[in-house]
C-alpha cells in the first residue's frame, strides 16, 4: 500500500479542491492517460485495485506510470463516540485528486489493449475518469509503428 515514509505533522487540515489541477494535467510519459474528470479523494487502496487491474490486462507488456501519491491523512473518530476530546486517528492515506490531473499512464501497447486496461482501472475509482491519449491533450502524433 502506498504512504509516505514519514510526515512533518500526523495529522492535516481537510483542505479544499476547487479549480483545475494546476501541475500533471498532460501526458508526460507514455502515449494513453487516465485522466480525473471530477474532484475527490482517491485512497491508497483504490490505486494499489487500479494498478493491479491495469497489470492484470497488460500481461507484462508495455510500462505504467502512477502520477497521484497518497499523502494526505485521513482521519475518522471510532463509532459511538461523543464530540470533543481532539482529532481522530488517521485511517488511510489519500491522494487529493483536482479535475484535469493524470493519474496514470501507460505506454509501448496497441491502442486497443492501452485503451480497455486504462477503461477497467476507471472501475475503481470513485471518482469518474476519461481515457485520453498525448495528442489529445499536445496535439502531438503518436510514435510510428503503432
Amino acid at each position: 500500500m502506498l504512504m509516505p515514509k514519514r510526515v512533518k505533522y500526523r495529522k492535516q487540515q481537510r483542505g479544499r479542491m476547487r479549480g483545475k489541477a494546476l501541475r500533471g494535467a498532460e501526458v508526460t510519459f507514455g502515449e494513453y492517460g487516465l485522466q480525473a474528470v471530477e474532484p475527490g479523494w482517491v485512497s491508497a487502496r483504490q490505486i494499489e485495485a487500479a494498478r493491479r487491474a491495469l497489470v492484470r490486462v497488460m500481461r507484462r507488456r508495455g510500462k505504467m506510470w502512477i502520477r497521484i501519491f497518497p499523502d494526505h491523512p485521513y482521519t475518522r473518530k471510532p463509532p459511538e463516540t461523543r464530540m470533543g476530546k481532539g482529532k481522530g486517528n488517521v485511517e488511510y492515506w489519500v491522494a487529493v485528486v483536482r479535475p484535469g490531473r493524470i493519474m496514470f499512464e501507460i505506454g509501448g501497447l496497441p491502442s486497443q489493449i492501452a485503451v480497455e486496461a486504462l477503461q477497467q482501472a476507471a472501475y475503481k475509482f470513485s471518482i469518474r475518469t476519461k481515457v485520453v491519449s498525448r495528442q489529445d491533450i499536445t496535439g502531438e502524433q503518436p510514435p510510428a509503428g503503432e
